[in-house]
């Protein structure tokens, strides 16, 4: 089962203020996208999500994840030293970089009080 991931203000449907928006695109995030996502507050959720759960705990399949969750999820890679993120890079199948980035992806999330919106 496929699955994309977009932040969003709303849980019904996906919202980016225009400062998130210009958030996202200056931020210059590096993600795996799908058919649709990809571009700005969005990734190719299916690819992350092992991941994504063995750090936060939380799994992305789910049609909302309020922001006050998102800001737990960037505590806990927040919270992750330097060898630890690359220890479950590798085991995950993915770089460092990413890593980052997806931390990168969820401090733009908090900063902007954005949720996720699941799509399968």
């Amino acid at each position: 089962m496929g699955l994309d991931t977009y932040a969003s203000s709303r849980a019904a449907e996906i919202v980016l203020s225009p400062e998130a928006e210009q958030a996202f695109e200056e931020a210059g995030i590096e993600l795996c996208g799908g058919m649709f996502s990809g571009a700005g507050g969005s990734f190719r959720g299916k690819v992350y999500c092992g991941l994504i759960q063995a750090i936060s705990g939380v799994s992305l399949y789910e049609a909302w994840i309020p922001p006050k969750v998102v800001r737990g999820m960037l505590a806990d890679f927040s919270a992750l030293s330097a060898e630890d993120k690359e220890e479950l890079a590798d085991e995950y199948g993915h770089s460092l970089q990413e890593v980052r980035a997806l931390q990168d992806f969820f401090q733009i999330c908090a900063a902007h009080n954005l949720g996720l919106i699941g799509w399968w």
